[in-house]
């Protein structure tokens, strides 16, 4: 295999590894997966520590650069949570539903006026285990929750997440709208001029 235009991804989450192959076509992405590369304690406390951790990780199992994603939902609300604590915010292993469940228990009674949100992600490339220049970039996608899911489509917190401009759930944006919008997508986009500077 030629793996001069390919990049390990740090993470099993098949929604995201669907949205960076479409955002990155020229590059060939391969799970961590199939190097039998595991999931990393996250020990970080900012969403940019835990992306350098897990892209270290997987440069460093895999023999290749790598890239990793640490991204999650911040509600102020809330005191910014569940921020880097989004994927185990009903506990550890829990499901998509089990996260949305919790966090609208917990807003319960708030106004829809005071339930703005945003998703924050950060992308790390590691060139090689020990790159001391990682490529960081990141992007920020504003919204609110809403009281109730609504939609099909995307993954984690994006049928209660509420987008202003389409009037609807992240979940009932078609993919390449949705890519268009994202946090991930804006952090993409960053990531791919920085890419086209080395």
């Amino acid at each position: 295999m030629n793996h001069t235009n390919s990049l390990v991804i740090a993470s099993g989450n098949a929604g995201k590894i669907k949205e960076l192959q479409a955002l990155l076509p020229n590059y060939e992405l391969i799970p961590q997966t199939q190097f039998n590369v595991s999931e990393i304690e996250e020990t970080g406390t900012t969403f940019v520590e835990n992306a350098i951790l897990k892209a270290r990780h997987a440069a460093r199992i895999s023999k290749l650069p790598a890239i990793a994603d640490d991204s999650g939902l911040v509600v102020a609300a809330l005191n910014d949570a569940p921020g880097i604590y989004s994927a185990r915010y009903a506990g550890l292993g829990a499901t998509d539903a089990e996260n949305i469940a919790k966090l609208l228990h917990v807003l319960e009674g708030v106004p829809i006026a005071e339930r703005h949100a945003y998703f924050f992600c950060v992308l790390v490339l590691m060139r090689h285990a020990d790159d001391p220049c990682p490529l960081i970039a990141q992007g920020r996608w504003d919204g609110c929750i809403l009281e109730q899911p609504s939609g099909e489509n995307g993954f984690g917190y994006d049928p209660i997440f509420g987008v202003s401009t389409h009037h609807c759930s992240a979940a009932e944006l078609p993919f390449e709208i949705k890519n268009s919008l994202s946090h991930r997508g804006k952090a993409l986009m960053s990531l791919s001029t920085l890419l086209s500077r080395i």
